[in-house]
């Protein structure tokens, strides 16, 4: 009888459990689903929000019109599309080769002591709001382009520039590209490096021809996500790029990204027809080739990740 009534308990016990896991792994199923829809949720609202623009205006004339002039319905995005371009392949640029060569020395040169110091540090830089980058290229980098380095290439320039923010976009994706890069490198097995080490190469000739040659797709895959933080970059570049409606034409001329429209003008002159669904077609353009690019990222790194794994 006590063993009847010990093994009822037990069963009960256990059938209590698998409810208990059941209901978790169903609330964390629901869960997941929701974040994942909420990006699907955000690009249906924005083409929502776009579609009367999409019905009235060819698509070719707002993206390859230079004509901004809202209280006469012309909403050509070409000047701002290149502003984007302009300020975020600069910056990658600029931030590809330096964050490269500092992912190699902290993954196969650093001690450990140095990685320990300056990790945190690199790690710093994504917790900075991007305001206080804003106001640091404000303070330093715009009077610096001014008064130093476009008189140096006999050029004249207010000093809010492509070039200005181009330098405070590649700081700011430093992080991004320097912890990605960093760790795909890890991932190459060391029997790799002892057999290169083994025929006679060197320590840099081991990273040079073997590490970053089975690593390359993954640091391209790191500078595509830093290219996408770059892309969606606001408030700094909004600081210190000048916001004038013309694409730029050199490195010194101001611009208005994408961006930057966005945040000047939402919620402004909403009594103009088609003006705020203009808005959120550049901020569905804006959404779309963040995701993109991100996609084609998250596809490279996982193959690095099987490839790696399987040998």
């Amino acid at each position: 009888m006590v063993m009847r009534k010990w093994r009822s308990s037990l069963s009960n016990l256990y059938h209590s459990r698998k409810l208990s896991d059941l209901i978790a792994r169903k609330v964390m199923l629901v869960a997941t689903i929701f974040s994942g829809l909420i990006v699907f949720g955000m690009a249906f609202a924005l083409f929502y929000k776009a579609w009367p623009i999409l019905s009235t205006h060819p698509m070719e004339k707002l993206l390859l019109s230079s004509s901004w002039r809202p209280t006469r319905g012309e909403f050509g995005l070409y000047p701002f599309i290149m502003g984007t371009l302009w300020v975020t392949i600069l910056a990658m640029t600029l931030a590809a080769p330096l964050c490269l060569l500092t992912s190699v020395y902290l993954a196969e040169y650093a001690p450990r002591r140095i990685r320990g110091i300056i990790k945190p540090l690199i790690d710093l830089l994504a917790g900075i709001p991007s305001v206080v980058y804003g106001a640091w290229g404000v303070l330093l980098v715009v009077p610096l382009l001014r008064d130093y380095v476009a008189p140096l290439v006999g050029a004249t320039t207010t000093g809010y520039s492509v070039m200005a923010g181009s330098i405070v976009l590649a700081i700011m994706v430093f992080p991004i590209i320097i912890s990605v890069s960093e760790e795909v490198i890890k991932a190459v097995p060391q029997e790799i490096r002892e057999a290169s080490f083994a025929l006679g190469a060197t320590k840099w000739q081991t990273v040079k021809h073997v590490v970053l040659r089975s690593s390359f797709p993954g640091i391209i895959a790191g500078i595509i996500l830093g290219f996408s933080r770059a892309f969606g970059e606001t408030i700094a570049v909004l600081m210190v790029v000048g916001n004038v409606s013309k694409a730029p034409s050199s490195l010194f001329d101001p611009a208005y990204p994408l961006t930057a429209l966005i945040a000047n003008n939402y919620g402004e002159m909403l009594s103009v027809p088609l003006y705020d669904s203009a808005l959120m077609l550049a901020a569905l353009i804006l959404l779309l080739v963040v995701l993109f690019f991100n996609v084609i990222a998250r596809i490279v790194l996982s193959k690095i990740k099987r490839r790696f794994a399987i040998g």
